[in-house]
């Protein structure tokens, strides 16, 4: 009986650490991150409007009242014009783009939090809606152990154990998502986002006020955060495939071309006009240049699988912005 029980504490430990694995792409830094840099040109866009339905500073406190930092329109612009609005306990962002967010190669947005680190993750779910009425939310995993509940000031959040929850990163890099993959939902348009809804996740890893990812696993994150400045703090939405994409909006006269696309070893680049090339930049999903020069054939065989963009000036001044894969 003895060596029985035995077993059986060595099954549940085993699917404890199982349950708790790194699985994910890691923090900024890492070699495996997604996190995607605020001055990154895959940003085309940002949101126009966003509405905010705060919730408590303390879900189980309800007499201390909701939280207040920021305004709903802190939502909006680019990372960094504005400050940022907190969420609170269970708050809602609603936000709206215009032209809606379409599904591309990749990830198609992205959203920022203010975590001054890469640990002390304050983390929500991220649903999208073609109609402003259905919304449809990514599947959040978080396999985050929930044995220990992750206090308010402590640094414990760990990127490689997160999945489809904002904030997954530190301030300044946004948590990229892919409308690929709620592609077989029916009444979903993803050719066509208009709204995006940000919901904070309490981070109690106890009933009655946990919050639970897909596999219906409590996400633990700081709680409680009773003060002015609790829950999700949203500084942005960035855009990386809209709907209407012509070249007036993304500013530059369309005068190169980039191939093949997906590339694998190489890239070359054929100028359509009687232009000369002054300078190709090129950057990847972080913002990191990992090519500078005129060469008109690039070498792509140490860059990592992902989204790259060129930034290609000519000898007159005019430039265009080209997105390649690098399989």
């Amino acid at each position: 009986m003895k060596i029985m029980k035995t077993g059986i504490m060595f099954i549940l430990v085993l699917i404890s650490v199982l349950c708790c694995k790194a699985q994910f792409p890691g923090p900024v830094g890492a070699l495996s991150t997604t996190a995607m840099y605020k001055d990154s040109a895959a940003f085309v866009n940002w949101a126009k409007t966003c509405v905010v339905n705060r919730g408590y500073q303390d879900i189980a406190n309800a007499g201390a009242g909701y939280v207040s930092v920021g305004a709903d329109t802190n939502g909006t612009g680019k990372v960094g014009h504005n400050p940022v609005v907190s969420l609170g306990d269970g708050g809602v962002a609603i936000l709206t783009f215009q032209p809606p967010i379409s599904n591309g190669p990749g990830p198609d947005f992205a959203v920022f939090e203010n975590a001054f680190d890469n640990a002390f993750l304050e983390l929500a779910f991220v649903e999208v809606s073609s109609d402003g009425s259905h919304y449809v939310r990514f599947p959040a995993v978080s396999n985050t152990s929930t044995l220990t509940q992750i206090g308010p000031f402590d640094a414990s959040g760990d990127a490689t154990k997160l999945h489809n929850l904002a904030g997954k990163y530190k301030v300044d890099y946004g948590t990229p998502f892919d409308l690929q993959e709620l592609s077989t939902v029916q009444g979903l348009n993803i050719g066509a986002i208009t709204h995006v809804k940000i919901v904070d996740v309490v981070g109690a890893v106890q009933a009655p006020y946990a919050t639970y990812d897909k596999n219906n696993h409590p996400v633990n994150d700081p709680y409680p955060t009773a003060f002015a400045s609790g829950g999700f703090d949203l500084d942005a939405v960035g855009v990386i495939h809209q709907s209407v994409v012509s070249v007036k909006e993304y500013g530059f006269e369309n005068i190169f071309y980039v191939y093949p696309n997906p590339a694998t070893d190489v890239v070359y680049i054929m100028a359509t006009k009687d232009e000369d090339v002054k300078e190709i930049e090129v950057s990847d999903m972080c913002g990191r240049v990992v090519f500078r020069g005129a060469d008109q054939m690039i070498s792509t065989r140490e860059w990592t699988s992902g989204l790259y963009w060129f930034k290609m000036t000519s000898a007159k001044g005019t430039s265009t912005i080209k997105k390649i894969v690098k399989q």
